[in-house]
C-alpha cells in the first residue's frame, strides 16, 4: 500500500492540466466517488493492526496532498481565463444589435390616432372583460334580439349584477362608459383589441383591433359625420381615394351605413382583394340611436351624435397589402422585418 501510495504521490506532483475538462477528469480519478482514494480507504481496512496507526496517517496526508493539489491547479486555471479576458483588444468595432420595427398594427394605429388626434378627438379606453350592459344592453341589443347573433361572443360568466361576463365584441361598450361618467360634448376615439368566437382563417380572428369614434354635442349631423370620414380617408390613403356610402343596420345607430373607399390596391379597376368590384368597405357608422343616448342618461331631445368604428387589420391590409390576416399574430420576424423602414 506504500509503494501505491508513494507512485501516486508522484504522478500527482507531475501533472499540470492544460484545460479544465483534464483537471476535471483529474478530480474524478483520485477524488470522485469511485476514485483511487476511495478505494486505499477500502484496502485500508484490512491492514493489521500494528500498521493501522502508521499507515492511516500517511493516507490522510496523501488526501489532503491530492486536496491541495486540485484546489491550487483550479484557482490558476480560472487565473489564467481571466488573464485571457483582460487581454481583449477594446479598441476592435462591436457586434452591434439588429434594429426591431414597430408592428404593422401598431404603425397604422398610431397613424389613425394622429389624424383624428387633429380633429379634435380624445383617446379613450375601457376594460377587455365587459359585463352585458356595456356590452349589448346599453348599445340597444334586447335580451334574444337578432342582432346579438351577430357577434359571437367568449363568455366567461353567466349571470351578475349587469348581467353575463364576456370578452369585449367591439370597443362601444368604451362610448357607454364614457357616457355614463360624463357630460356632452363627447369627442374621442376609442382604439382596442376586442374577441369574437369565429374560425381562423386568412379573413378572420378570434380577436382583431378596433377604433371607434363617437361625437356627441347638440345638432350634430350626419353631414358632420361624412366629412370627418372623408377627411380621415383622404389623410390615410391619399387624396384621389374616392369614398361611398351604402345603407346598412347596427342596432346602435339610426339611420346607419357603411362606407367603401376606392381599392388602393388596384385603384379601383378591380382586383381579387375587392372581388372586382373596385370597393373596399372598411367600417360602418351612423348616427347615435336615441335610445343609447337614454339608457347613458343624456337627453336625446337635446343632443345627438355620431359614431364610427373600423377594423385595424382591414385598413393595414389595404395599406400594406397583406392578404393573411394570420401573420398579424404569427410573430414571424420574416414577415416583421418588412416593416423595419416604417419606423415612427
Amino acid at each position: 500500500m506504500q509503494e501505491k501510495i508513494n507512485q501516486y504521490t508522484t504522478e500527482i506532483n507531475s501533472f499540470q492540466p492544460k484545460s479544465n475538462d483534464e483537471l476535471e477528469s483529474f478530480r474524478i480519478r483520485f477524488l470522485g466517488t469511485k476514485g483511487i482514494i476511495k478505494d486505499l480507504f477500502e484496502e485500508f481496512k484490512t491492514v493489521s493492526s500494528e500498521e493501522k496507526r502508521v499507515m492511516g496517517k500517511v493516507l490522510n496526508e496523501f488526501k489532503q496532498m491530492a486536496e491541495a493539489k486540485y484546489q491550487t491547479l483550479k484557482e490558476s486555471l480560472e487565473t489564467v481565463e481571466n488573464s485571457a479576458d483582460s487581454e481583449l483588444d477594446l479598441t476592435l468595432p462591436g457586434e452591434g444589435y439588429e434594429l426591431g420595427g414597430r408592428h404593422p398594427l401598431s404603425l397604422v394605429r398610431k397613424e389613425i390616432i394622429e389624424i383624428f388626434k387633429k380633429l379634435g378627438f380624445n383617446v379613450a379606453e375601457g376594460p377587455e372583460i365587459e359585463d352585458d350592459w356595456h356590452n349589448f344592453s346599453a348599445l340597444n341589443f334586447p335580451e334574444e334580439h337578432p342582432a346579438r347573433d351577430m357577434q359571437d361572443t367568449f363568455f366567461i360568466k353567466k349571470g351578475g349584477e349587469n348581467g353575463d361576463i364576456a370578452l369585449r365584441t367591439h370597443t362601444s361598450s368604451v362610448q357607454v362608459r364614457m357616457m355614463e361618467a360624463g357630460k356632452p360634448p363627447f369627442r374621442a376615439i376609442m382604439p382596442g383589441r376586442v374577441y369574437r368566437n369565429e374560425a381562423i382563417s386568412a379573413r378572420a380572428h378570434c380577436f382583431f383591433h378596433q377604433v371607434e369614434g363617437l361625437y356627441i354635442d347638440e345638432n350634430v349631423s350626419f353631414a358632420d359625420l361624412k366629412q370627418t370620414l372623408f377627411h380621415f380617408v383622404q389623410e390615410l390613403f391619399g387624396e384621389d381615394t374616392k369614398v361611398r356610402f351604402r345603407p346598412s343596420y347596427f342596432p346602435f345607430t339610426e339611420p346607419s351605413a357603411e362606407m367603401d373607399i376606392s381599392c388602393s390596391i388596384c385603384k379601383g379597376d378591380g382586383c381579387q382583394f375587392c372581388k372586382h368590384s373596385g370597393w373596399v368597405e372598411i367600417l360602418g357608422c351612423g348616427m347615435v340611436d336615441p335610445n343609447v343616448l337614454d339608457n347613458s342618461n343624456i337627453d336625446s331631445k337635446k343632443f345627438t351624435g355620431y359614431a364610427f368604428g373600423m377594423g385595424i387589420e382591414r385598413i393595414t391590409n389595404l395599406k400594406y397589402q397583406i392578404k393573411d390576416l394570420r401573420l398579424f399574430s404569427e410573430n414571424d420576424i420574416r414577415f416583421l422585418k418588412q416593416f423595419q423602414s416604417e419606423m415612427i
